[in-house]
């Protein structure tokens, strides 16, 4: 499922309390279709095809959309988020990313 979506190197990689979280005891936080703004920026970790080591595929508030949800490491709910301005999809955790919308026909999370 995460075929389309390059794994990315994060500035904050969360306190260690988080990394204990099995984020898929429960649903997922976000919906496909979503509108959400990435917390953090997110950089090209060598796995992002066509652009260089370090280079910044997201900004801190760039907004795009869930174009799909996979899982990694069967604990988390990693977001192929479609971020339409900088023309990239890249994979993002729920807490590097913030609700600006709901899906449409979406009665929340």
């Amino acid at each position: 499922m995460r075929s389309r979506v390059a794994p990315a190197q994060r500035k904050n990689q969360g306190s260690a309390g988080t990394r204990d979280v099995v984020e898929l005891k429960g649903p997922p936080c976000f919906a496909v279709g979503a509108k959400v703004r990435a917390q953090l920026a997110v950089r090209n970790d060598g796995t992002f095809p066509g652009q260089p080591v370090g280079a910044i595929l997201v900004e801190a508030g760039d907004e795009g959309y869930v174009a799909g949800i996979g899982r990694f490491l069967e604990r988390y709910y990693i977001y192929d988020v479609d971020f339409v301005a900088r023309g990239y999809r890249v994979g993002m955790r729920a807490a590097e990313l913030a609700l600006l919308k709901e899906a449409p026909g979406d009665d929340g999370p």
